[in-house]
């Protein structure tokens, strides 16, 4: 098992630049699908990852046009209990690719990010 496991969406093309990076770089990684009915995160699961978040856990919500067609504003979204809770009924909003290690995650935005996470927790 890879110490670092990456939450992917295949149809981003910044989640697809995490996981070449990962195998350019030659670090193993977990590859989750966490869109996948199989592979979604639960709510605690959503809780643990605020935990360990480099970021605001706002940041892992996505503002697009789901956000809005849900009615959500941002103060829907402001505690971590809050992220958990929206994330978990609509994973699809969550902020991608999310590179998680033992006791470190970050959301891999912007791109140059990604790297010296790899680097650091190969």
């Amino acid at each position: 098992m890879a110490s670092i496991t990456i939450w992917h969406n295949p149809n981003c093309s910044s989640s697809r630049a995490a996981t070449d990076l990962a195998e350019e770089l030659g670090v193993p990684v977990d590859v989750r699908k966490y869109l996948l009915k199989a592979e979604r995160p639960t709510r605690d699961e959503f809780v643990a990852l605020l935990g360990i978040l480099e970021d605001e856990p706002t940041t892992l919500v996505r503002r697009d046009a789901t956000f809005k067609k849900l009615g959500l504003a941002d103060q829907d979204v402001a505690s971590a209990d809050q992220v958990a809770d929206v994330l978990a009924a609509h994973p699809e909003m969550t902020q991608r690719p999310v590179l998680i290690t033992d006791g470190a995650a970050i959301i891999g935005r912007p791109k140059d990010r990604i790297e010296p996470f790899l680097v650091a927790h190969r």
